[in-house]
Parts: C-alpha cells; structure tokens; sequence
C-alpha cells in the first residue's frame, strides 16, 4: 500500500504543486473536513501523514490514526495541536516556520508606525460628523522614533525581522527572550532586557512576538501592562491569550496605554458576549477613537506567503515520510 499523506482542508483552487512534491509514490487526499473530528473513518486509517492548518488536533482525535507517522502543521505556531500524544505514539510533529516572517515583521511596524504617526488618529478625525479641523492632532502617542524604545518580546525569526525594522525606523531597540543564548543581541546591534519587567519598564512601544505556551499564555496582565511608561503603545502580532483584553481596556481608559494594534485575539473570530474593548471598538466609542486598530489575523497574508505555506508544508512532509532528513521538527519540551 503506498504512503497516504490526507489534507484536512482545502486551501488552494488545485492540488497540482502538492502532487508534484510528493510525487508518484505517495497518495495525497484532500479533503475539506470542519475540523478533524468531521473526517472519514477510511481516510483516518489510511493516513500516514496528516496536514493541518486551522484545526485542533487533540488526544481523541490523535487515536483515530492507527498508521499516523508525521503530523505537519500548515503555519508557525502549534498551540492548537496535542504535542505530548503525539510524542506517546512517536509520532514526528513539525511546522513551516519561515513562510510569512516578512509579512508578519511589516505588519507589526506598519501598526505601531500607524499608531505613533497618529494616521489613526487623523484618519477617524478626518471622517467625524463634523470633520476635524485641517491641523495636526496634539496627542501624546505621536513622538519622534528616535526619541523612543521599541521592546520586543520574543527574539525568534519574527522578533528579529521586527528588530531589523525598528532599528531601521530610529527606535532603540530591546528585546527580551530567555530562550534565546547569549549574544544574538549583540549580532543585531540591539539591547537585551535580563527580565520582563526591565523589558517593559522601557518599552514605549512594545510589540509581542513569543508563541502561545504554558509560560506566555497570560504573560501580559494589568499589573505587567502597568510598567510600561506613560503613553505606550501595545502590538500584538503572536498569539491572543498572551495579552489580557481586560486590562488592556483599563488601561486604554486611564490613558497610561495610548494605543494599541491587534491581529490577534484571545477567540478567534470573536464571539458574543463580546469583551468590553471589543464592544468599544465596533461601537466606535469616542475615547477609543484613532487609539485601536483590529486586523483579522492576518499579519501573515500576502500572495506570495500563500504559496509558500503551499511548498513548504508538503516539502516538510515529504521530508518527514521519505527523507532524507525531517524538517521544522517540534517536540514536546519545546516552548
């Protein structure tokens, strides 16, 4: 029997490129399941290579698999996806770490430039009943770049390309990752904060590039958001549950955040009873006016990106089933 590799959803119009990767030798099957649970028990038996991107993988849904050798998740990040059982079953786990690092890295700097610049601010002023006047707007969230600490959290692929940027931009910039060994700062010609709390101390802007762990998942509640300075600016390009919407709010309301840019949430889409930010947002409630941009997240999207997740995730596959050598491997211990 030849080796199955089963998409669970449908991505692309085709399935020429992925038939052309994993060639002859392997079935490929595509299916367009509302989550794993949904899929076929004669698809689920025959598998032994699962690609997902949207859906949950749990324990139960693992068992399902009898032949199951290699799990691929289409994206970067992998909190959606049950490591520890599919470690149990020996079951190699990776990702495609590298298809939308630029994008995501652009979109964060175009959300705070966006927020610091003040277009936000202009922009809803400019389209009021009645219009603002044709002068600048006096807010504290407009400074200088160079006047300003751009902090990161998380120094990965992301935060690195984020780092580049900002550097570019004037800002200086800190960066904080325990992970990450001695030095890397130094190759980047950045600073490096030895804790959270010094990181947010200085960050006038801080933009969050760590994944959704056990260790980060709340990481940013009131009583962290509280140490940065006054009139910071919070970007959100990672994971939702990292960031409490909460205290996020408060915050805002007090004026101690001026701004903040989100791609992401902590449910996604977001669901009735709305957050109270979120319920600001869409009401278009004055004092939130220019101070909060939502994008659907969709930091990682262009054209080109698209395709990448396309190529790369099928390579990682095949690399995973026939060699020679596993790609993108994530194990359990890792953050």
């Amino acid at each position: 029997m030849p080796l199955v590799v089963l998409y669970a959803e449908t991505l692309y119009p085709d399935h020429r490129e992925e038939r052309r990767i994993f060639g002859p030798d392997v079935e490929v099957r595509f299916r367009d399941a509302a989550d794993i649970g949904a899929l076929a028990e004669e698809d689920c038996a025959a598998a032994d290579g699962l690609m997902v991107m949207r859906h949950f993988l749990t324990r139960a849904h693992i068992a399902r698999f009898p032949r199951l050798r290699a799990v691929v998740r289409m994206g970067v990040g992998y909190d959606r996806i049950d490591r520890a059982a599919l470690a149990e079953r020996n079951i190699l786990f990776c990702n495609v770490p590298d298809y939308g690092t630029a994008e995501v890295a652009d979109h964060a700097i175009a959300l705070a430039l966006a927020l610091r610049r003040g277009i936000a601010l202009h922009h809803d002023a400019q389209r009021a009943d009645p219009p603002a006047g044709w002068v600048h707007v006096l807010n504290p969230m407009i400074r200088r770049a160079e006047s300003l600490t751009f902090g990161i959290i998380g120094l990965g692929r992301i935060g690195t390309a984020v780092a580049l940027r900002a550097k570019a931009f004037g800002y200086r910039v800190l960066a904080y990752d325990p992970h990450q060994p001695n030095g890397v700062e130094r190759g980047l010609g950045i600073g490096r904060a030895r804790t959270l709390e010094e990181l947010l101390s200085a960050a006038d802007t801080l933009s969050i590039h760590a994944p959704l762990t056990k260790e980060t998942k709340g990481m940013l509640g009131r009583k962290e958001l509280a140490l940065l300075p006054q009139h910071a600016v919070v970007i959100n390009t990672a994971r939702g549950p990292i960031l409490d919407l909460d205290a996020l709010e408060e915050l805002l309301r007090e004026g101690h955040i001026a701004g903040a840019g989100l791609d992401v949430l902590p449910q996604e889409p977001p669901v009735e009873p709305l957050p109270g930010l979120l319920k600001a947002y869409r009401a278009r409630e004055p004092w939130l006016e220019g101070r909060l941009i939502i994008t659907p997240h969709a930091a990682f999207y262009s054209p080109e990106a698209w395709h990448d997740i396309r190529i790369k995730s099928a390579e990682t596959m095949r690399a995973a089933l026939l060699g020679p050598h596993p790609q993108n491997v994530i194990t359990p211990d890792m953050y």
